[in-house]
């Protein structure tokens, strides 16, 4: 069993995660209406990570006995200015869900749940290439940015990303 101040935490980071995939799917929209496909599968891709990581939480609330509380999901942002500050917004929110994981640590470490702070240890690591993989993207669109042929190509690089076998 979990406290209910831990259950409280993990449920509201379940509902973080699937934001997440809420907001990448949004920019995957403007990216289709931008006509930079490559881009948008990439954030499709991103999108169906978060959820699967929702429901490595929301499993995992359950195998300790707690109960699932599904909150309202915001609307998320649906326009852009560019490209580059689209990708900066996802630097910043994954900067934002590793505040959140480490928020997360700090209580299972507070609370002695030694079983919880197993559990996110995963998630810690993955934040390290979640931030990791959006800060090259910045720099990548940054140095691509105003030459139509780079950004040609870096749209069909991304355009490859496949969903990651976990």
């Amino acid at each position: 069993m979990v406290s209910e101040k831990m259950e409280k935490a993990l449920n509201g980071q379940l509902n973080a995660e699937v934001y997440s995939g809420y907001l990448y799917l949004s920019m995957a929209a403007y990216f289709e209406d931008e006509d930079l496909d490559g881009f948008a599968n990439w954030m499709r891709v991103q999108a169906e990570e978060e959820l699967e990581h929702g429901m490595k939480f929301y499993d995992y609330i359950i195998r300790r006995g707690a109960s699932v509380t599904l909150t309202a999901i915001e609307g998320p942002q649906t326009e852009w200015d560019s490209p580059a500050a689209a990708f900066n917004h996802v630097l910043e929110h994954e900067k934002m869900v590793t505040g959140l994981i480490n928020d997360l640590v700090d209580l299972a470490i507070e609370e002695k749940d030694h079983a919880t702070n197993n559990f996110l240890q995963w998630f810690v690591e993955e934040q390290v290439e979640e931030e990791e993989n959006a800060m090259e993207l910045v720099a990548k669109i940054k140095f691509a940015e105003g030459d139509n042929r780079l950004m040609y190509e870096l749209n069909k690089e991304l355009g490859g990303r496949a969903p990651s076998e976990d």
